[in-house]
């Protein structure tokens, strides 16, 4: 299969890429120590239209395909990392399922500000007490008239304390069939979203309190019997971690190769010694090998979203390449990447947590070995026999 970019696509990278060069790379270091959102950054990424690029132009998108996205997406976060987070946030986050299954009245309320750059969407996903294991999710939908009464509670979102609009998935039912998923907005009487938490990458979260919560019935997103869907639609936002990854591991890789041209120890370059030539080696194979992981999933999915198991591949593979960058370009790096002036290291702390983020790398193996075997495997415990 070819994954080479065709003539239109590299003149769109080329495009991207100058933009994000001339317009990005100033400021890139102090945006990656700010723990601000960079607004400004999105309503200028939202003014050449990379905002909703996946999207129907019907919707206000550019009608895009995914490849056309992890270009964009790439080509950003390769140069700034920090701003990488605005392309994810309005073509592959929760927004790319909140496009996939809302009705046109629900669209027409929220879309435009996203797609401008004034507004954030997060994810209510993961709970106290259901985080790898979201099916065990606890946060309950109850009808009431033509309304839905929420209670619950959710952690780990990502722009949980900055977002208008929360996708939150919640249980209308018993069992997996029982999930589907609501939109609240921030303010809704009884919704609270609590004090900031930081995550090591510098980035706060919030933890979202659900108490009597009313909404009405067109803030149903997927009803009853729609976890498959989400999860679905989940995976084009793992293709988008996976993309960040690489990117962000290669903006390192940069750095630590303009060093080791220019810095000299006991007379020569440091590109010059062996040991460091075999680091770079590594880097390079590691990062091209999981870009074609990533481009394979995203070339299959066609017009369509990705296969669940090669998405899998390419979050894995894309997952360890850019840690394996980031770290390895701190160590060439020295005190300078170790330094919090260096986007180093920030590179690296940003890596790590995407190992974490949208399905850990061990769940993504789990979901590789159910490809290979074609069969599901449970990881809860056996359920103890009535007899004892």
């Amino acid at each position: 299969m070819d994954f080479n970019l065709n003539a239109e696509q590299r003149a769109f990278h080329e495009t991207v890429s100058r933009f994000a060069q001339t317009e990005l790379a100033p400021g890139a270091a102090e945006r990656a120590a700010s723990d601000n959102y960079p607004w400004d950054v999105a309503e200028r990424l939202a003014d050449i239209g990379l905002l909703g690029l996946l999207f129907d132009e019907a919707d206000g998108g550019a009608g895009g395909s995914l490849v056309e996205a992890i270009i964009a997406l790439q080509a950003v976060a390769e140069v700034c990392p920090k701003s990488g987070d605005v392309v994810q946030a309005a073509n592959f986050g929760p927004v790319r399922t909140f496009v996939e299954y809302a009705t046109p009245e629900q669209k027409a309320l929220y879309l435009p500000g996203i797609l401008a750059g004034k507004t954030l969407i997060s994810l209510g996903m993961s709970e106290p007490g259901a985080g790898s294991a979201v099916t065990e999710l606890t946060t309950r939908a109850v009808q009431d008239g033509d309304d839905y009464v929420i209670n619950g509670t959710k952690i780990f979102g990502t722009h949980s304390g900055l977002a208008d609009l929360f996708l939150v998935y919640v249980r209308f039912g018993p069992g997996t069939g029982g999930i589907g998923s609501v939109l609240i907005e921030r303010g809704t009487p009884g919704f609270e979203v609590g004090k900031p938490s930081t995550f090591m990458n510098g980035e706060d979260w919030c933890q979202l309190y659900f108490d009597d919560v009313r909404i009405p019935k067109e803030n149903v997103l997927l009803g009853e019997g729609g976890f498959k869907k989400q999860i679905a639609g989940f995976n084009v936002e793992r293709l988008g971690n996976a993309a960040r990854a690489v990117a962000v591991g290669r903006h390192a890789f940069n750095l630590a190769r303009e060093h080791a041209l220019t810095r000299k120890q006991f007379g020569r370059p440091l590109c010059e010694f062996q040991g460091l030539q075999w680091k770079f080696a590594e880097m390079a194979l590691k990062l091209e090998s999981a870009q074609l992981l990533l481009m394979r999933a995203a070339v299959n999915a066609g017009d369509g979203l990705p296969s669940a198991h090669e998405t899998a591949l390419a979050k894995l593979a894309c997952n360890e390449a850019g840690y394996f960058a980031a770290n390895e370009a701190v160590q060439i790096l020295g005190g300078l990447g170790f330094s919090s002036e260096s986007t180093a290291q920030y590179c690296l702390r940003r890596t790590r947590g995407w190992m974490i983020a949208g399905g850990s790398v061990e769940i993504m193996k789990n979901r590789i070995a159910e490809g290979i075997f074609e069969r599901r495997f449970d990881q809860r415990a056996p359920r103890a026999s009535a007899a004892e």
